[in-house]
This record gives C-alpha cells, sequence and structure tokens, in this order.
C-alpha cells in the first residue's frame, strides 16, 4: 500500500513539474505569505517582528531565469513584534507612517543565478515613500505540489538586508539605540 501511495504521489509531482518547464503566472497566497525582520537594540538584544498578508505575482521562467519578475505588497499596519506600544510606535510616523504609507512594495528588476546556483533577485523596495534598491537572496521554487480547489503550490523564501539610514527610516533613533541594519526574510506561498 505505500508502494502504491510513493508511485502516486510521484506520479502527481512529475505532472506537476511541466508547469515550471515554461514562463507561468504566480499569484502570492497571502494567507500563506510574509515578512519576518529583525533589528538589534541598545547593542544588547534582538527585536524581531513581521508582517503579513503579503500579495501580488511571480511569473517563472525556468528556462530562462532572466524573464522572471516578482512583484509583491505587504500592508505596513500589519507589523507585529509582539509588544502593543511597540507597534503603535513603529505605525507612526517615525517609523512606517502608516496613514501616509499604508503599503510596503517591492518590484524586481533582475532575476538571475548567483556562483552557487541559487537565484539572485534585484528590486526597488519602497518603504515610506523611499525608493531604494535592493539584493534578495532566494530559496526556491520549491517543487510544484497539487493543493486545495485543484490549484498547483510552490513557494520561495528571500533574505537580505536593508540599511535604515539608505531608506531615511526611523532614523530620529541613532545606531546607539537601534541598528542601522536590518534582517529580513520574505516567505511566498504561491499558486495558479
Amino acid at each position: 500500500m505505500n508502494l502504491l501511495k510513493s508511485t502516486l504521489a510521484a506520479a502527481v509531482l512529475l505532472a506537476a513539474l511541466p508547469t515550471f518547464a515554461q514562463s507561468t503566472t504566480w499569484k502570492i497566497d497571502p494567507a500563506h505569505s510574509g515578512a519576518d525582520f529583525s533589528i538589534r537594540h541598545l547593542s544588547v538584544s534582538t527585536v524581531r517582528g513581521k508582517l503579513t498578508g503579503a500579495i501580488g505575482e511571480v511569473v517563472w521562467d525556468a528556462t530562462d531565469v532572466s524573464k522572471s519578475h516578482v512583484e509583491a505588497t505587504l500592508d505596513s499596519a500589519t507589523i507585529n513584534t509582539n509588544e502593543i506600544k511597540r507597534d503603535t510606535h513603529l505605525k507612526s510616523a517615525d517609523f512606517f507612517d502608516v496613514e501616509k504609507y499604508p503599503k510596503i512594495t517591492f518590484k524586481s528588476t533582475s532575476v538571475k543565478r548567483n556562483g552557487t546556483g541559487k537565484l539572485q533577485i534585484v528590486g526597488d523596495l519602497t518603504i515610506g515613500g523611499q525608493t531604494k534598491p535592493i539584493t534578495l537572496d532566494v530559496d526556491g521554487p520549491s517543487a510544484p505540489q497539487p493543493g486545495q480547489n485543484g490549484k498547483t503550490l510552490s513557494g520561495f523564501s528571500a533574505s537580505g538586508l536593508l540599511s535604515r539610514a539608505n531608506f531615511n527610516f526611523g532614523t530620529k533613533y541613532k545606531e546607539l539605540i537601534l541598528s542601522d541594519e536590518v534582517k529580513f526574510t520574505i516567505d511566498l506561498e504561491v499558486n495558479r
């Protein structure tokens, strides 16, 4: 029975693989996508948080990754560090200014394989009205899997660093209080 299940699972996976053989468009699933970040506080601890509900699309071309493209948006009001006072402050004009800038956006400008064969995506990140180029190191795409409602699923995980000063983000709080460097990871589940 296990052999039959394994054979059936392999057949389903092999049937899904051609979906990555040409350029295909995938929708980002907001229920399974978001960003995690971390920043050093007072050089003694690391504060972690997340933003949820990413939306957008991925155009993936497995035969020529340079033809691939990503556009994603996060709602800055979803910021959550598990501390209500800090989250309220992060939503203020000192940081995200969510009333004036409710969205964080990313649009890729190039996709390529790096020296180790992993994907590297360069694109324009917009936070608080500031748009700057940023580089993401990517794990993925994961092998396509059959999902609910007849959809095919895949996923990507991208990580990078940004400079607060480069984005003029929270600059009132100097490096003695908050590190200039923010580490982040973006996890996307996509479907078609």
